[in-house]
């Protein structure tokens, strides 16, 4: 028989290691929460570019919160992020006492195992913490005994979420986590990061943005400006800013009209007064000199003073609508057709490789209509979009597209774009004019149209299949995912144009608000 020393501890032993032990977790997090990112007169060009994308910027960043990240394609939201971790070299300093971790994670092996994934990226994780933010983000347990590369694009996302925010002293930079979420998918990741903090959300999803940030940085036109609250509140604060500046720069360009004209004006009658002095005698008297000169002196001196008003009120006028974003009116001219049916789809069933994917599938185009197709990641939306498009795909059931019927489609992944922006307009087939000022009112600069298109960012790429599909007379436009990678006052700019213009529409998209202001009819798959 064995026996073994027991070893009696006082009560009240356990809850004093307990406290001690919160004492220093909580220890750790005043020390994260009181740090600082600080951002010291940052500039940063690409090498071999003439075009500033950080000029003299400075600014801090506490890193306890939750920082939502906003401005236009290409204005260097990304490259901000890099700058962060180091990939780039800079002008000025980044200081900070936390390590920055980048999503998407680019190393994960399709072929590892999901849980050695996450054990490579957070090695000092213990099994109930990742099994507690994996329910959280809702995703079953058994995604870490399946290869990575097995798991949807969701799976992977909220997986790597989850081993990201497990490890200590870290601060996220999130970019685009939402790309390819479904909206139950997006809901769940941005409840997950309501409970977080200590990260910059890069993201044009507003309804995302407003459910789980509680600052904004944003890149404006010609400065960077931080706003507590979230998108919405940065929004309303631009609206009402834009409004002042816009009937101020009215009010001071009817002031400066008057001013110029009161000075040219007293200019001139002090010149005559002047020319006064050397008249004639009249009834045997001279001009009494001293007085005209008296005269045309004050008359210049009001002159003087008008002109001094008139450049301070230039002054402040040069210095209003430097941040004001135009979005011109995009207009979309769509074909008239005939019937009032343009396609339909009765028990189609899609397939790959011979393995049913979806179906089966019954639903009408109406001429008018804008449906917007849901379901979840890997529920066979693009298959139906290609489908409808002419694309040949493998399925069973019935197929109807009206005899003559034009489609306009726009694919998910724009990434095979390459070489000049001439060149993709003549093969479309589409006026190279329309197609750029189309461009132009998307926000693209003159300087971008001399680029290849392999050098845009995903935004932009996503913008240039978009102006062509506008740019095509069509009776029915077929939209897969458009608005991935766009940015939000581009959005918006669509938005307003669809409704204006009400072309017929079937299309795929996960941004809430965009959906529910856009679609008057979903089909559920």
């Amino acid at each position: 028989m064995t026996c073994r020393k027991i070893t009696y501890f006082p009560a009240g032993f356990f809850v004093l290691v307990r406290s001690l032990l919160q004492e220093g977790t909580d220890a750790r997090r005043r020390v994260m929460a009181m740090s600082q990112i600080s951002v010291n007169d940052l500039s940063f060009c690409y090498d071999g570019s003439c075009d500033m994308i950080f000029e003299h910027v400075s600014f801090q960043v506490d890193t306890d919160w939750k920082l939502g990240f906003t401005g236009r394609n290409g204005c260097g939201k990304t490259t901000f992020l890099k700058l962060l971790m180091g990939k780039y070299s800079y002008g000025g300093t980044i200081s900070s006492a936390v390590k920055f971790e980048y999503f998407p994670f680019e190393n994960a092996d399709p072929w590892e195992f999901t849980g050695n994934v996450v054990s490579g990226i957070c090695p000092a994780m213990e099994e109930w913490q990742i099994s507690r933010e994996l329910n959280l983000l809702e995703v079953r347990q058994d995604v870490l005994r399946r290869p990575f590369g097995t798991l949807s694009n969701g799976e992977q996302t909220k997986v790597l979420l989850a081993a990201l925010f497990l490890k200590e002293n870290s601060f996220l930079l999130l970019d685009e986590p939402t790309n390819h979420l479904d909206a139950r998918a997006r809901d769940t990741v941005a409840g997950y990061l309501r409970r977080k903090k200590g990260f910059i959300l890069v993201s044009h999803d507003r309804n995302f943005l407003d459910l789980c940030v509680d600052h904004i940085l944003a890149i404006n036109r010609t400065n960077i400006e931080l706003l507590n609250g979230n998108f919405s509140a940065w929004l309303t604060h631009k609206e009402k800013r834009d409004a002042y500046e816009l009937e101020r720069n009215n009010q001071l360009k009817k002031e400066v009209r008057r001013l110029s004209g009161t000075a040219r004006q007293k200019a001139e009658w002090a010149e005559q007064a002047e020319r006064s002095k050397k008249g004639q005698r009249v009834a045997g008297l001279r001009p009494d000199r001293g007085y005209i000169g008296r005269k045309a002196a004050k008359m210049m001196k009001r002159a003087k003073a008008a002109e001094v008003r008139t450049a301070r009120a230039a002054e402040e006028k040069a210095k209003l609508l430097k941040n004001i974003e135009r979005t011109d009116k995009v207009v979309v001219r769509p074909l008239a057709f005939h019937a009032q049916r343009l396609a339909e789809l009765k028990d189609v069933r899609i397939r790959y490789g011979g393995k049913e994917i979806c179906g089966p599938v019954g639903f009408s185009v109406e001429r008018g209509e804008r449906i917007a197709l849901v379901g979840k990641n890997g529920s066979g939306k693009s298959s139906v979009l290609k489908l409808i498009s002419g694309e040949k795909i493998d399925h069973g059931g019935m197929l109807f597209t009206a005899s003559g019927l034009v489609v306009s489609y726009v694919p998910q992944d724009p990434s095979f774009l390459k070489g000049p922006l001439d060149a993709y307009a003549e093969g479309s087939g589409i006026d190279r004019t329309l197609f750029l000022t189309l461009l132009r009112k998307l926000n693209f600069t003159r300087e971008q149209f001399e680029k290849d298109m392999a050098d845009f960012s995903a935004g932009q790429k996503k913008k240039v299949v978009l102006a062509r599909s506008l740019a095509e007379r069509a009776h029915l436009y077929i939209w897969d995912e458009p608005l991935n990678y766009i940015d939000v006052l581009s959005r918006m700019q669509i938005e307003r144009l669809i409704c204006e213009c009400t072309p017929t529409m079937l299309f795929v998209e996960h941004d809430g608000a965009f959906v529910q202001n856009i679609a008057d009819r979903f089909v559920s798959l």
